[in-house]
């Protein structure tokens, strides 16, 4: 008698999956034996429209709407690109202010990702916890940047808003709540076992696949290989506020949950250190010229390296803008770990993945 093999999709209108992205699982019983994706949903033609419709001076607003969760990295990508081909440098206290907005943008988004695994492990208490406690983070957001999600804060030249007294003190009280928070979610991901602790040995993506599929971001840092671009580049200098890395080493659901809310605490101690020292000087230069010659720049975004290539030729519009996403560039990985697993976790090794679709349909 054959083997009897069965299409299930997933996505794009699931439960657990409501992104412009669908999976398709070929089962044998309730395992995955071979994986198919298709991310051809949504094409925006940002790109396009920041080469005929937009200067290149508007384009940090523009890359900015791309998603609502990068929203900082995309446009602190397409800047930091930009200045490289203009005259002038970016003062210190701008890029500390920069790196502040980042760090924030990583704390919310993982804590993003941390809920929607709760949820998907069938803990909603959970989830509404983290997604409330977020809402602080957001609300410190809005008051540096005057929006709580598509920030326009990063502009050719520096940042669009310095901070004051005051909103630095209410910076330091909701990263001491945020802090106390997060080591609580660290007890309860450590040691309850419908939770976390169950997934422990699911959703594995081992540290040579990791290297094979060029996983990225979490992912990769939880398999055990040590990448991540804040130590790789030094647009922002981040070997002055106490950046460190996590690694783990399971590559699992559970390694990935430990490894962003490590994450998290660090993000937490290099906000109080940018705020520590913030240097004086002013928050804006002045760029001279119109972008002529091209540019790469690497930043690392919550989810994974995001990279951004530019031409100009000293025209107001650029000739080329061309930008890859953490969540496109992992699908490869995303496929190989779900391959072997029991068709029941996908949920639970989907939420872990924390893709960002809205980045990869530009």
């Amino acid at each position: 008698m054959g083997r009897k093999i069965i299409d299930i999709p997933l996505g794009s209108q699931h439960i657990s999956l409501l992104e412009p992205i669908k999976f398709r699982f070929a089962c044998e019983n309730e395992k995955i034996v071979d994986v198919s994706s298709d991310v051809g949903f949504v094409h925006r033609g940002i790109e396009k429209a920041c080469t005929t419709k937009f200067a290149y001076d508007a384009v940090p607003y523009v890359v900015a709407r791309i998603c609502g969760l990068c929203a900082i990295t995309h446009s602190l990508a397409y800047t930091t690109a930009a200045e490289s081909l203009l005259e002038g440098v970016v003062t210190r206290r701008a890029k500390y202010l920069r790196m502040l907005l980042v760090e924030l943008d990583r704390i919310h988004s993982h804590m993003l990702c941390l809920s929607h695994t709760a949820e998907n492990a069938g803990f909603e208490a959970m989830f509404m916890r983290i997604m409330g406690d977020r809402e602080s983070v957001m609300d410190i957001q809005e008051r540096i940047t005057g929006n709580r999600v598509q920030f326009d804060y990063v502009s050719i030249g520096g940042v669009n808003r310095d901070i004051t007294t005051d909103i630095e003190k209410e910076i330091r009280k909701t990263l001491a709540f945020i802090r106390e928070k997060t080591h609580g979610y660290l007890e309860e991901f450590t040691t309850n076992w419908s939770l976390s602790l169950k997934f422990k040995g699911v959703g594995v993506l081992t540290l040579d696949e990791a290297y094979r599929y060029n996983a990225i971001g979490p992912l990769a840092r939880a398999a055990g290989l040590a990448t991540d671009v804040r130590s790789e580049t030094d647009y922002l200098p981040y070997n002055e506020i106490g950046y460190e890395m996590r690694v783990g080493e399971g590559g699992d659901i559970y390694s990935r949950n430990i490894v962003r809310l490590f994450e998290i605490l660090n993000s937490i101690t290099m906000c109080e250190n940018i705020l520590g020292g913030l240097p004086e000087g002013e928050i804006q230069t002045k760029m001279k010229g119109k972008p002529t010659g091209e540019a790469l720049v690497r930043l690392e975004a919550p989810r994974g390296e995001l990279m951004y290539y530019i031409r100009g030729e000293g025209k107001a519009m650029l000739s080329r803008v061309r930008i890859k996403t953490p969540t496109f560039a992992s699908i490869p990985a995303f496929i190989e770990v779900f391959k072997g697993s029991e068709y029941a976790d996908a949920p639970a090794i989907l939420a872990s993945f924390d893709p960002c679709m809205s980045c990869t349909a530009k």
